[in-house]
């Protein structure tokens, strides 16, 4: 790694340039430049091996940037920046020349947070004195990096959305206990780029992986003074740096190159590669958190404040505060972020959390606002994945089925209706509406079927074992007395909370596990499968694992033989989604004949063989349901043909007893192939059937059957 070689008389750097904002390298040294409007001056600070500190003033300042061009600084120099200005906390500014701050602009960060009374810019207990302790050794501190990596012949793999399917999951926890990748890569961006892991990934059926926050991060002060620290990652520090913890190489740059043989691994295995990201709020939280980057620079800038009393912040987050997107200058930085990414790292698209308090202008929320309109004009961030995280805390922020076209939605109307239909707490009324693509939220201006991300796990809330296990949370572990977490599982435990040997129990565990997992991957729109829900992992009751960097969280690769036939199960439905165009429908279905004379493209049966009448879909007693989806498709070939496939008759029963579905005449099939049952791990040998005989479905199960057309 190069050292800096700077003037030992320097203590003022030359002019430079007021772009590109952050710290430039190049072959003769570093150009620097910081936007802090209210500011009155601002040192850059670097900081040695030894923990010396050598300050080097700005002395330009253009429209609000303080810049200059530091001559011998090298790759691998660490630093950050000193601000100086008011100390006025009632009305906003909270300038503390005594707090070492990170380059929002920062590639790569060193170090972590260690709780001591010098990160803080107040006075313990009083936010409006200031205090006069060095912060330096006690936070994370922003490196020098150069951009450079021989990506060869790496593309984004361009998958389309009608065959995407979401693996969401942790770049540590994925890895930490395989036993095939070794120990020194376990949990790091080099264990998720293992053979071993992209092996797991391919054979399942996986298109692209979610990765839970990489940005870098600081855990909260609370969980650091317990012992705890925050293993989900949704407490931003530095938007260009990836988290330097899941580096198996170094934090001193090394974690940027790591992260891009990561992504170039995953893609060479046609895998895509997805952010989540967490621009709604940082990890300063309120005003008595501490003063790590942004709060330092520029407090009334980037964060928004309230109107009448610009001491506390405003917060539709639930996380202390929340970032000022209406400020030009901080939509910038979210876009540079963004484009970084996609351009320089070559990620593939992004997971936006709590999105709608993004969209939010002033108060409410504005799809038109500056944040969606600015994104939505962007020649590189238009051509990627985006998925929206469409709600926050805040009033009027639940905003399913509202973002504009280009966005895909986690659809959380999906989720609560799943769950409470194979709970047995819902009849069929909603289920018709989510099945089959969500039409009722995603029809409006010109949406696709796959603007809904379907899903009814995800890290925040129970795994789907803990689904069908547990009725109450055990948060015990997270020391919050299990007060935290939300009381709205939408779970039943089947009968016993917590683990059993009852093999009554167990064996209704496990046909809604697989009736769980079936709906979700056959239904139409892009499902989303939780990292270890393919073979049951469990956290042992709690849903709120946010703190629990530990065997709670992480993917316990052993696997008992119940787990071993759910994840055949689970990569036999896969394969089936991905054999059959009919479960990726590319439009919303009509309920009408997609040709003269033939078959509904979409028809519902009562388990008696008829259309579903009105009193049955409005009866909430009614737990059965047929789904008919016609192989005769409205997507067409590049040359203009209509695709053709098979059709399929899908058979629910959320209910605890075995019902007998009579199967369909003419149009709809004649002979039916039973191609799957939830209430096993697979059929040896699948029966073909005639059109009237009666088809056993178990209670809480699903069975499949392909329409069979003649040669």
């Amino acid at each position: 790694m190069a050292i800096s070689n700077i003037p030992v008389d320097l203590t003022v750097a030359w002019p430079g340039e007021m772009e590109p904002l952050g710290l430039t390298l190049t072959p003769e040294g570093a150009n620097v430049a910081l936007w802090a409007q209210d500011a009155e001056a601002v040192d850059l600070c670097l900081i040695n091996d030894d923990g010396t500190e050598r300050r080097i003033r700005l002395g330009e300042s253009t429209f609000h940037v303080f810049h200059g061009f530091v001559p011998g600084l090298a790759q691998g120099q660490r630093y950050g920046f000193r601000v100086h200005g008011r100390w006025d906390p009632a009305h906003g500014y909270r300038f503390n020349p005594s707090q070492l701050l990170v380059d929002p602009y920062a590639r790569a960060v060193d170090g972590h947070l260690v709780v001591n009374t010098a990160i803080f810019a107040t006075q313990p207990g009083d936010d409006l004195s200031m205090n006069g302790e060095d912060s330096a050794p006690f936070v994370p501190i922003s490196v020098a990096v150069r951009d450079e990596f021989d990506w060869g012949s790496d593309k984004h793999p361009r998958t389309s959305w009608g065959r995407t399917v979401i693996y969401e999951t942790h770049v540590k926890g994925f890895t930490k206990l395989h036993p095939e990748v070794p120990e020194e890569l376990r949990g790091t961006y080099a264990g998720m780029a293992h053979p071993a892991a992209i092996r797991h990934l391919t054979e399942l059926g996986i298109t692209a992986v979610e990765l839970l926050p990489v940005h870098e991060f600081a855990s909260e002060t609370h969980l650091l003074e317990v012992g705890l620290t925050n293993y989900w990652g949704y407490n931003s520090l530095a938007y260009l740096a990836p988290h330097g913890a899941f580096s198996s190489a170094g934090s001193r740059g090394q974690q940027v190159t790591e992260f891009k043989q990561m992504v170039k691994a995953l893609h060479e295995a046609g895998l895509e590669v997805i952010l989540d990201v967490v621009y709604n709020h940082t990890c300063e939280g309120n005003q008595n958190g501490p003063t790590l980057s942004w709060r330092g620079i520029d407090n009334l800038g980037y964060y928004r404040v309230q109107s009448e009393d610009p001491r506390y912040y405003t917060d539709y987050t639930g996380c202390g505060n929340t970032l000022n997107v209406v400020q030009p200058h901080v939509i910038r930085l979210i876009m540079d972020s963004l484009r970084y990414w996609v351009q320089e790292m070559h990620v593939d698209g992004f997971r936006f959390d709590l999105a709608s308090a993004l969209a939010r202008s002033f108060h409410d929320v504005d799809m038109l606002g500056s944040f969606m309109t600015t994104i939505a004009q962007d020649p590189v961030l238009r051509e990627v994945k985006l998925i929206a995280e469409p709600w926050d805390v805040g009033p009027g922020g639940y905003q399913v089925g509202e973002f504009p076209p280009q966005w895909t939605e986690w659809n959380g109307k999906y989720r609560d209706c799943l769950r409470d239909f194979w709970r047995g707490e819902a009849a069929v009324g909603e289920l018709g509406w989510r099945l089959s693509g969500s039409a009722d939220l995603y029809t409006s201006e010109g949406r696709r079927p796959f603007a809904s991300i379907n899903f009814m796990t995800a890290h925040d809330g129970f795994p789907m074992h803990d689904l069908v296990t547990y009725n109450d949370k055990h948060n015990e572990a997270n020391l919050e007395d299990n007060r935290d977490g939300t009381n709205d599982n939408r779970s039943w435990n089947s009968g016993v909370e917590g683990p059993t040997r009852d093999r009554e129990i167990l064996t209704l565990r496990g046909r809604r596990l697989r009736s769980m997992l079936t709906s979700l991957l056959l239904s139409t729109g892009v499902p989303m499968l939780l990292a270890g829900d393919e073979f049951g992992r469990t956290q042992g009751g709690n849903n709120n694992a946010y703190c629990q960097d530990n065997e709670i969280s992480w993917i316990d690769w052993e696997l008992a033989p119940w787990q071993q036939d759910l994840l055949g199960f689970v990569k036999a439905v896969l394969a089936l989604r991905r054999e059959h165009r009919t479960f990726r429908q590319r439009y919303f279905f009509t309920g009408r004949p997609s040709e003269s004379g033939g078959a509904d493209d979409l028809a519902w049966f009562s388990p008696s063989g008829g259309i579903m009448s009105a009193h049955e879909w409005n009866d909430g007693g009614t737990r059965s349901i047929g789904m008919y989806v016609s192989g005769e498709l409205k997507g067409r070939t590049p040359d203009g043909e209509f695709h053709r496939d098979h059709s399929f008759l899908i058979m629910l029963n959320g209910g605890m007893g075995d019902q007998q579905f009579h199967l369909p005449g003419p149009p709809y099939g004649q002979e039916y192939r039973l191609v799957l049952d939830s209430a096993t791990s697979g059929l040896a040998e699948p029966p073909l059937l005639r059109a009237g005989d009666a088809v056993t479905v178990k209670g809480f199960c699903v069975v499949v059957a392909r329409v069979e057309t003649a040669e």
